[in-house]
């Protein structure tokens, strides 16, 4: 997709957080921005240069003393030119300094309009856009080194190599069938079938590390669920190690759902506490029974937990685990994401660890920690997270979309090749596989893709 051409009218917007802080700053971007702040100081203004400055309402009110630093396009993070206000960190000063710069002429950024430009203008490509939101986002330190590493242009490189050896292919083939008497037996001569062969393989490569990536940055989403009394919240606290949640004897203390990020090794995880599954006359409890089966079916594991005081044989096991499933209402494929925690060890007599491998069973104490280390280690194991090195990347799910969408048409092509002897839909495959790659970048994208990545950015970014 041809890029387009910025806007022409100016934007600004308060890029700080919001709160009290000892510095805030104002960002402006546009073929005005120079001559709104040089209203609003009265002082002329050197590129990279920081100056000093009262700023001034049309009335000669002081609104505030900020640095004032001026980039002029396109070295700037737009591309135009860009002008940052640095003054003092309070939200009404904030406010009123940013009323002034949209009277002068400046409008309201929408959310992630900066990288929109910066993109617009090729001063990055999409990958890199998406990992500024990212960096701000990162919920652990691996995650901040994966969003710095696409910052940088990593994810973009191996993108753009491998959309290179595409082409190169698609090349060959095509004058293979565009020049018939070149005697170019592109069929029979390995070279495509051998260059098909590498390119899904370096597919396959990418895919791996951007799933590592997607852990890192969105984490495991993670639900407990059980009836009451059973140990939700203790599991909770335990994994999170702080009383998040309210811990009684009383049934159906948990009366809506409570969230806690942790990690596990640098494996981001969102873990929900629900509130008990049982029949109720309790209004609230019911709502709060309500939102559990709605957060149960959003998981990507669920922990469902059993007091296994409750239990002295095998045969009572199996009925336990029956009971419960009926109870939360699962439906067969959501069966596949329960794990079964066998809670309370320290009371009874089953033993800590895993049990089998249909629907796991884990046996743990979630007040003292027995077996507590196995069950981290499976849900890691079921997000099929690896520690990543140094090579890693920020990703997200269109990229991994993205990635199949080609790697489906790579192993087209190679069918078509061996089964087919079909040239012009090996090319078209090629053709395909090249658009999907291009759309991770933003070589071929559409503009509601683009409202799509850039309307989740913060405004001011």
């Amino acid at each position: 997709m041809a890029k387009l051409a910025s806007d022409s009218d100016t934007i600004a917007a308060i890029a700080t957080a919001n709160g009290r802080a000892g510095i805030g700053v104002i960002r402006l971007s546009g073929n005005n921005a120079l001559a709104i702040a040089q209203q609003l100081t009265q002082e002329s203004l050197k590129p990279r240069y920081a100056k000093l400055c009262l700023l001034k309402n049309r009335d000669h009110h002081v609104l505030d003393e900020a640095i004032v630093l001026y980039f002029k396009g396109p070295h700037s993070f737009t591309g135009e030119d860009v002008v940052e206000l640095q003054g003092h960190g309070g939200p009404i000063i904030l406010q009123r300094v940013l009323r002034e710069v949209v009277a002068l002429g400046a409008r309201l950024a929408e959310p992630g309009e900066f990288s929109k430009r910066a993109f617009i203008n090729d001063k990055m490509d999409l990958t890199q856009a998406e990992a500024v939101a990212d960096l701000i986002d990162a919920a652990s330190e691996a995650a901040v080194d994966n969003a710095l590493s696409s910052l940088q242009g990593t994810f973009k490189q191996l993108i753009n190599n491998l959309v290179e050896s595409v082409i190169q292919l698609r090349v060959y083939v095509e004058a293979a069938i565009d020049f018939p008497e070149e005697e170019i037996d592109f069929l029979s001569d390995g070279k495509v079938e051998n260059d098909l062969s590498t390119i899904n393989q370096r597919l396959i490569d990418i895919q791996q590390q951007a799933k590592q990536g997607a852990l890192l940055q969105e984490g495991l989403k993670v639900v407990i669920a059980g009836r009451p009394n059973a140990g939700k919240s203790s599991l909770l606290n335990a994994l999170s190690q702080q009383e998040t949640a309210i811990v009684t004897d009383i049934a159906g203390t948990t009366r809506d759902v409570l969230h806690e990020n942790i990690q596990i090794d640098g494996l981001p995880i969102r873990v929900t506490d629900t509130a008990g599954i049982r029949e109720t006359d309790n209004i609230v409890e019911k709502m709060g029974v309500e939102r559990a089966k709605t957060e149960i079916e959003k998981a990507q594991v669920i922990l469902v937990l059993i007091d296994s005081t409750t239990i002295d044989t095998g045969e009572q096991l199996q009925a336990e685990l029956d009971k419960e499933v009926k109870a939360l209402g699962i439906d067969q494929q959501a069966q596949s994401k329960m794990c079964f925690v066998l809670n309370k060890i320290d009371l009874s007599l089953i033993t800590p660890g895993k049990y089998h491998d249909n629907n796991a069973i884990f046996g743990l104490s979630a007040k003292s920690g027995i077996g507590l280390e196995e069950l981290k280690q499976y849900l890691k194991q079921q997000a099929g997270f690896k520690n990543v090195g140094e090579t890693g990347f920020t990703a997200r799910e269109r990229h991994l979309i993205a990635l199949s969408k080609a790697k489906t048409m790579v192993e087209s092509a190679h069918h078509q090749l061996l089964s087919a002897n079909a040239g012009e839909l090996v090319a078209e495959d090629l053709r395909q596989a090249q658009e999907s790659l291009s759309e991770i970048t933003g070589e071929f994208s559409s503009d509601d893709l683009l409202g799509e990545i850039f309307s989740s950015f913060c405004i001011g970014k």
